[in-house]
């Protein structure tokens, strides 16, 4: 669809992507031992192609379910005693692994609240650090306004003795990120990178792997899964903590959905581009008076996500008009969120730019011909029906 500006919550399959998933799922088909030989070295290559994406080494890349699971294993890992930072306004993914293992041996959890903006930035970690803190986890990209946060600076107020640890799945694929200042990284692939759900990329670093236990370590998770007596010793580098194998199909589509994005010339390519849809988009919103959050930031510290609303509007019916303009985008409460890929059209622009104008002229004409009539309306009558939150 021209008008699907969405990737921030699903990313549709990439061809390749699709294309892989389906020959993955014929092996898994047949019975031939070969077969389960060529998934398990799509497993293999998949890691690799990861690795090269976030400058990392194959062995410290494991393949988790979901994002979810992934910060539940690194939760379950990181033993207390301790405190983990965790931002105010993280998405719940990002919160709920942190006050689950809170109180069960893992560190306990104290939120950061940034004064007065929604962002953290290196000097507000560096007032809120205190010796208690063995580490920070923080999404790569705010889910809702788009800030990309800076890991560099970030790692480098945390020290070596503090893990860094990142939730990356709405930054990896959309934009460069600086993915060697993170200790542990996990993203799944169904938003930017277009790889549907199933499969996730968990990166633990070599320097921080010590101070990681077992944690959900399975049985796929040590040398020895048939030996006599248990726990055998773990599997050296990430794959200590894979409670079982992975999805094979959603492996190999993941592997192919980085394979294509390094080939199209990775983030910094693809970012530029999904930059300059988006910056296109947000000043067409602007034109028609809405208001942008975050309008302050750089071009650098937007992602692929911008937000906002029009005042006077009710937000419920911004997103409905959208929607039946065949503008697709996800409303949080009284934002709009919109979340182009590389892929979208330049029409997108002009679709969606029609939409509002038609949006705010029908308003307009409503607001006067309300105003010229002889009737009144109670405050009841005049109330919106309700409408979800997406």
């Amino acid at each position: 669809m021209p008008g699907y500006l969405d990737h921030a919550r699903i990313g549709p399959l990439s061809h390749r992507a699709s294309a892989a998933l389906a020959a993955a799922t014929g092996l898994a088909g047949r019975a031939n031992p070969d077969d389960l030989d060529r998934l398990f070295a799509l497993s293999d290559a998949a890691r690799t192609s990861a690795a090269r994406l976030l400058d990392a080494r194959p062995h410290e890349i494991a393949l988790a379910p979901s994002t979810s699971n992934g910060l539940f294993t690194v939760a379950a890992a990181l033993q207390g005693p301790g405190t983990v930072l965790v931002p105010r306004g993280e998405f719940p993914a990002n919160v709920y692994p942190w006050l689950r293992f809170a109180g069960r041996g893992g560190p306990e959890v104290r939120v950061l609240a940034p004064d007065g903006q929604r962002h953290i930035t290196a000097d507000l970690l560096r007032r809120h650090l205190t010796p208690d803190v063995t580490a920070l986890t923080v999404s790569a990209v705010d889910s809702l306004t788009g800030h990309v946060a800076p890991l560099a600076a970030l790692k480098e107020v945390l020290g070596p003795d503090r893990l860094l640890i990142v939730d990356a799945i709405q930054g990896l694929g959309a934009v460069p990120l600086e993915a060697e200042a993170a200790d542990v990284l996990v993203s799944g692939g169904q938003k930017w990178l277009r790889a549907g759900w199933g499969a996730a990329l968990l990166l633990i670093r070599d320097r921080c792997g010590e101070r990681l236990g077992p944690g959900l370590g399975g049985w796929a998770g040590v040398t020895e899964p048939f030996a006599v007596r248990h726990p055998a010793p773990s599997l050296p580098g990430a794959a200590a903590h894979l409670a079982t194998n992975p999805d094979f199909p959603a492996a190999a589509a993941i592997g192919a959905a980085v394979d294509d994005l390094i080939e199209q010339g990775g983030p910094t390519v693809i970012g530029a581009r999904i930059r300059a849809t988006l910056a296109e988009l947000l000043d067409r919103a602007r034109r028609a008076g809405a208001e942008v959050l975050s309008d302050g930031l750089e071009p650098q510290e937007r992602g692929g996500i911008g937000t906002f609303r029009l005042p006077g509007h009710d937000p419920c019916a911004v997103h409905g008009a959208l929607g039946t303009a065949g503008v697709i985008a996800t409303r949080r409460d009284e934002w709009i969120r919109l979340s182009p890929h590389a892929s979208t059209p330049p029409a997108a622009a002009d679709l969606f730019a029609e939409a509002l104008r038609t949006l705010t002229h029908s308003s307009t004409s409503t607001s006067t011909s309300t105003e010229s009539s002889t009737h009144t309306r109670t405050r009841h009558d005049a109330q919106e029906p309700t409408c979800p939150t997406s």
